[in-house]
């Protein structure tokens, strides 16, 4: 026994002919617009629907703990300066009995540091005796740490802190450029199986 096969018809809903002019001989279908929302009436409603709104638009942010007190900020930083004393005081009394001056942190340190870092994972320096290893992606990192702080601390650095900072960051950017050039074209420092170099 045939089935019977279903007849279909397609209609051409275009409403433009292929020159570009209007079609006389399809119907036009008005599409039904989006009932508008309903206005709260009284304030019990507006304040349910801004909740409700808000809750929609975004998730909020995870809570963050309280910050401590000033009474608790305030006894951690004594704690902290008596145990650095205590430290300092234990350095300068070496067993060989050369004395040594506790180094200060300053912001040109803290950016030197950075810097040294940079350089360790660009491969620029390393322990005698052992290939050079690059860390290019946490390389990256570091140049975009200098790069926050450079923005965060602007008009807030002397002059030499501003152009120790700037120079520092001019010569990574262009070892990180260097390097990942070296990468993209396979040339030598193509990159090894876990992400690092290979020189």
């Amino acid at each position: 026994m045939a089935e019977k096969k279903q007849e279909f018809v397609v209609s051409d809903r275009r409403r433009f002919a292929p020159e570009g002019e209007l079609r006389t001989d399809v119907p036009v279908v008005e599409e039904e617009a989006p009932a508008p929302p309903a206005v709260p009436t009284t304030p019990a409603e507006s304040k349910a629907a801004a909740s409700v709104d808000q809750e929609t638009k975004a998730e909020p942010p995870a809570e963050m703990p309280a910050p401590p007190t000033a009474q608790e900020q305030h006894e951690q930083n004594e704690a902290y300066k008596a145990s650095g004393k205590k430290l300092d005081e234990m350095f300068t009394q070496s067993a060989a009995g050369k004395a040594r001056a506790p180094v200060e942190m300053t912001f040109e340190r803290l950016i030197e540091s950075f810097y040294m870092t940079a350089l360790i994972q660009l491969g620029a320096l390393r322990q005698e005796g052992e290939p050079p290893a690059v860390d290019i992606m946490g390389a990256r990192q570091t140049i975009d740490s200098l790069t926050i702080l450079q923005e965060k601390t602007k008009g807030n650095l002397t002059d030499r802190e501003q152009h120790l900072l700037q120079n520092i960051l001019f010569e990574l950017r262009m070892a990180w450029i260097e390097i990942t050039n070296a990468i993209a074209t396979g040339g030598p420092g193509a990159a090894g199986p876990s992400g690092g170099i290979k020189k």
